[in-house]
């Protein structure tokens, strides 16, 4: 009996952890899940070339859905924590309209107010990895307000504007791996 009683625990943390892994990470907030995900690729694989500096250097599409009720505004920030000269800003949009619990961003669009880069530009910067695969991370947040920022905003002044009115969160992890590096 006690050789049985040994396994019991273990078995059920491994049936937890199997029920609680998703597709795209979510954090709830206020009992809220929000989630993001892309017809282009799924949760931690391969982003297609198209949407890289190799390809048409396009943003793909996106769909967040969950969005709190609450929720007037969408920011969008999407970054590589694995570039040589740490965290490398791809993308920055905020201000996104929102107006229901879903919400589709376009491929090749700007959804709302573009914000600056580590590509020193306002617009889309697709994955370009000197080496190696890198992770790219596709955060979004719904906010409770419109933030008071001019186009061309940096990460920090958007993170600083968003404190204290984040809704909800969810980020989708795509791959890349340059051609013939």
């Amino acid at each position: 009996m006690k050789k049985k009683m040994r396994w019991i625990f273990p078995a059920i943390l491994l049936c937890f952890l199997m029920v609680n892994t998703g597709d795209a990470k979510e954090k709830k907030m206020g009992g809220v899940a929000m989630r993001i995900t892309s017809s282009a690729f799924q949760h931690n694989t391969m982003i297609p070339v198209k949407y890289t500096c190799e390809g048409m250097d396009i943003n793909p599409p996106l769909l967040i859905d969950g969005i709190p009720e609450k929720t007037k505004s969408i920011v969008l920030i999407m970054d590589d924590p694995d570039a040589p000269v740490g965290t490398w800003i791809h993308w920055i949009v905020f201000n996104i309209p929102c107006t229901g619990t879903k919400l589709e961003i376009k491929e090749n669009s700007i959804p709302g107010i573009p914000g600056w880069n580590d590509f020193r530009r306002v617009n889309y910067g697709g994955p370009c990895p000197p080496s190696g695969t890198h992770r790219y991370f596709f955060k979004v947040y719904a906010l409770d307000t419109m933030l008071n920022l001019r186009k061309g905003a940096k990460r920090q002044e958007v993170e600083r504007a968003m404190q204290g009115h984040i809704l909800a969160q969810a980020e989708l992890i795509g791959l890349y791996k340059r051609q013939g590096r």
